[in-house]
């Protein structure tokens, strides 16, 4: 098995977030659903953790900007990690995320070995 990093990435910093708060409350159940599948699965490595709008970026300059964005609108709405056999049984698992119809994008990434 190798591990999976499930980046959420959706619009939490603008006038019109995408999912908007009443797209968000009516993915609430299914999202908790979803998350409750991985872990029954044994696929779920931790629970997710949400994180905060506010983040800092860093440039090539060393100059420190506000935001967790460099030039999207797209912050990171959650964050976790999961197991699965390769990238195919880890894609099908984000793409269950119910809230990517609302306007949301699940980041895949395997994570690789230490060198």
């Amino acid at each position: 098995m190798q591990e999976f990093l499930l980046a959420i990435h959706r619009d939490l910093t603008t006038h019109n977030p995408s999912p908007s708060p009443e797209q968000m409350q009516t993915a609430l159940k299914p999202y908790q659903q979803w998350i409750g599948d991985l872990k029954q699965k044994g696929m779920l490595t931790d629970m997710p953790r949400r994180w905060d709008t506010d983040g800092r970026f860093v440039t090539r300059d060393n100059a420190v900007h506000k935001g967790p964005y460099a030039e999207k609108k797209e912050s990171i709405g959650g964050l976790f990690l999961i197991k699965a056999n390769n990238y195919d049984e880890a894609v099908e698992a984000a793409r269950q995320c119910p809230i990517i119809p609302f306007g949301a994008i699940v980041e895949v990434r395997m994570a690789m070995p230490t060198i």
